[in-house]
């Protein structure tokens, strides 16, 4: 059967090699001139191993799993509020994973064969009719298929065309600030696999371990306006982080801005009605883009990745869109609860004033074997 995946990001590759190794006639279409991914750090969450295993592409992705720790969310100044037993954790539902972006996309795609890929063409829109989908691409038709996984991304083109309905994207009136650098000697390791919330100012940092020898940080605070340059958001990170635990300020100012990426937070302001709509199915960040805050965005969309190609394993032309509505019926309700979970993180993560301090009180009262079991549901898939 002949399927087209739009865009090779994580997802996109992880269903073209799923797809490909069923023996289906597949091509995967890139917008940029190569096949590459940039950025920092990438969390893969228990749930999305085993994803990744039943696609047989977990192997390199094991070796980065985060030793077992007392993790949880802290004050700005690191004084634990609400502490997890990873390693109970971990016990129960397995290990997460943090990974270079970059390392992490060249593992995936290594098992694609180079004449599946074809980079430097946009892909414009779909023509579909009853016997299968006409991929427009530069102007011009660019490939017949009897399936089209669209795995465009947040911005997704082809989720406009195919609900225009639909409202799209919302900013969440929130910036996201990402770096990676050598990890230092004598690091203080209980801040490790945590955030650090601040409820004068709203804004939250993260520090995880990325191998031996490197870290991964965020920052998410408030957005007003366009987003900054890296440079102007680390300085104004700096500042308004100044009194916060010194390593935050130390590895926020010892990562160059040319190492930190910037953007503004965004998500689907509402579900979309449907992952499938005839024989064209969504995935990842096209079909449930959701705040960075519970670090399932990869993890959802490997689950994406291993539902289609377990629900295409022996699929023929005729049996497309059938086999899809199974996708849809597994996929959409899971991937929006996350997708409203991650908000709801969000929103917490996120209070000022009265509102926080009232968080930080009911926090620090919730026993540490509650709050364990409510992490292993959330990595449970």
């Amino acid at each position: 059967m002949r399927i087209v995946v739009v865009g090779a990001g994580l997802g996109g590759v992880a269903a073209a090699v799923g797809l490909h190794r069923l023996g289906h006639q597949v091509t995967l279409f890139e917008r940029g001139a190569e096949l590459r991914e940039a950025g920092t750090g990438i969390v893969v969450m228990p749930n999305g191993l085993r994803a990744l295993d039943t696609l047989g592409l977990a192997e390199d992705v094991r070796g980065h799993v985060i030793p077992a720790a007392r993790a949880g969310l802290r004050d700005w100044r690191g004084r634990p509020l609400l502490v997890t037993d990873a390693i109970q954790a971990q016990q129960e539902v397995g290990t997460p994973a943090i990974i270079d972006r970059a390392e992490l996309h060249r593992a995936l795609r290594a098992p694609l064969p180079a004449g599946l890929v074809r980079t430097a063409t946009q892909v414009e829109r779909l023509e579909p009719d009853a016997t299968g989908v006409t991929v427009i691409g530069d102007g011009k038709p660019v490939a017949r298929a009897d399936a089209v996984i669209a795995a465009d991304g947040i911005g997704s083109r082809l989720r406009g065309q195919l609900f225009p309905g639909h409202p799209g994207l919302r900013r969440t009136g929130r910036m996201d600030l990402r770096g990676m650098l050598p990890r230092p000697d004598g690091l203080a390791t209980d801040l490790l696999a945590g955030q650090l919330v601040d409820r004068r100012s709203g804004a939250m940092f993260g520090l995880f371990p990325v191998g031996e020898n490197r870290l991964y940080w965020f920052t998410d605070s408030v957005l007003r306006g366009t987003p900054p340059g890296a440079d102007d958001a680390r300085r104004q990170m700096l500042s308004l982080m100044t009194d916060w635990h010194p390593l935050v300020t130390a590895l926020i100012e010892a990562t160059p801005p040319a190492d930190i990426y910037v953007d503004p937070i965004t998500r689907l302001a509402e579900p979309l009605p449907s992952f499938a709509v005839g024989r064209i199915a969504f995935l990842g960040d096209a079909a449930h883009a959701m705040p960075p805050d519970l670090g399932q965005g990869a993890s959802q969309a490997f689950e994406d990745a291993a539902a289609l190609t377990r629900h295409l394993t022996g699929a023929g032309p005729a049996d497309v869109a059938q086999r899809l509505l199974r996708y849809d019926a597994e996929r959409r309700p899971r991937a929006n609860r996350m997708m409203r979970a991650a908000f709801r993180q969000s929103r917490l993560t996120s209070q000022i004033g009265a509102a926080a301090w009232l968080r930080d009180a009911l926090l620090r009262a919730i026993p540490s074997r509650f709050a364990t079991r409510r992490l292993a549901a959330l990595w449970h898939a």
